[in-house]
């Protein structure tokens, strides 16, 4: 039975009074010579509680009146409506006794409605503000897929070669900033796995060098990357296994490892290679525009980033706070 059944149509919670007034008023007769002295009101209580959660208010006014009524005619004092003190002191009781159940009730009942009408307002906000930001989020993508589509024409038109490496490389970047919006946005905001989306990427990225002799094992268990992290934190990824791809391994296939931990206040991304290691000066791969854009990228996440050689090969280390990305100064 649902709660609000006597309530959409007024002539159901009257019927529900008299049904539960009349079954109060039969129990209380049949178990009359059962009853001790002093109890004239005890099964119409329970009726008048049903009929104000059921029905509201109106109706149990109607139930407290003709259980009151009743209960002084046959069970208080003299069979009639007796006026003695003793009666009427009863019979102020029992009005005083429904009164309190009916306001409480009453009250609680409204309490409860007000908050599920604001629950579902808030969740019709929340949905309205989720298909916004969804939209938002498709519209953010397909503009960065634009600026890309214009690197590359730009590109193409050029005949520069280092002009059109460097718009290539920025097509590369953007196209990539725009699948890792796409991502998100089908993850709804929530966190998206790393693993599930560096493999995507290292694929692409594997292909386009067509570099199939290069093996890549990609470890992070379930570690999981924030909406704020995962740009970030693929860009470096892309920035390093790019580097590797193009400078470790020269004339021969090599393997390339990915490792995401979290040890709960910090997380490391740790991408190593065994191939020929660094060849130049710390400063001086510094100056690239790749090492400089994951400088940048790593400051966002508030973290710090290394590169070193492991002999044979190179290690690169990412490590940034999870709790959250740190403010700039």
């Amino acid at each position: 039975m649902k709660h609000d059944f006597f309530r959409r149509v007024a002539w159901r919670g009257y019927v529900l009074a008299l049904v539960c007034w009349g079954v109060a008023f039969a129990v209380r007769f049949g178990l009359a010579d059962s009853f001790p002295p002093g109890f004239p009101y005890l099964t119409f209580f329970p009726a008048v509680v049903l009929v104000t959660y059921f029905a509201g208010l109106r109706p149990a006014i109607l139930t407290a009146t003709l259980s009151g009524l009743t209960a002084w005619w046959f069970w208080i004092g003299p069979q009639g409506f007796d006026l003695s003190g003793d009666t009427l002191v009863a019979v102020t009781f029992y009005i005083f006794v429904v009164a309190i159940d009916i306001f409480f009730i009453v009250g609680m009942d409204g309490a409860s409605r007000r908050l599920a009408r604001e629950v579902a307002r808030n969740a019709a906000l929340a949905e309205s503000r989720d298909i916004l930001l969804r939209e938002v989020q498709h519209r953010v993508s397909n503009n960065i897929q634009v600026v890309s589509a214009l690197l590359s024409l730009e590109a193409r038109a050029t005949d520069d070669l280092s002009a059109r490496k460097v718009l290539l490389d920025a097509c590369a970047r953007t196209a990539l900033v725009a699948r890792i919006q796409r991502s998100l946005a089908e993850a709804e905001r929530q966190a998206t796995a790393f693993e599930d989306l560096a493999r995507l990427i290292v694929d692409d990225a594997i292909a386009a060098a067509a570099r199939e002799d290069v093996k890549v094992s990609i470890i992070s268990g379930d570690v999981a990357l924030s909406a704020e992290e995962a740009t970030p934190v693929v860009l470096i990824m892309l920035e390093c296994v790019n580097n590797a791809l193009e400078h470790a391994f020269p004339d021969r296939a090599g393997t390339l490892t990915i490792e995401l931990c979290d040890d709960g206040s910090v997380r490391t991304l740790v991408i190593t290679d065994d191939g020929v290691g660094v060849r130049e000066a710390v400063d001086s791969v510094h100056q690239s525009l790749g090492l400089k854009i994951i400088s940048a990228l790593a400051k966002q996440l508030g973290g710090q980033w290394s590169l070193q050689s492991t002999n044979p090969g190179t290690c690169a280390r990412l490590c940034w706070p999870s709790e959250g990305l740190a403010h700039e100064a």
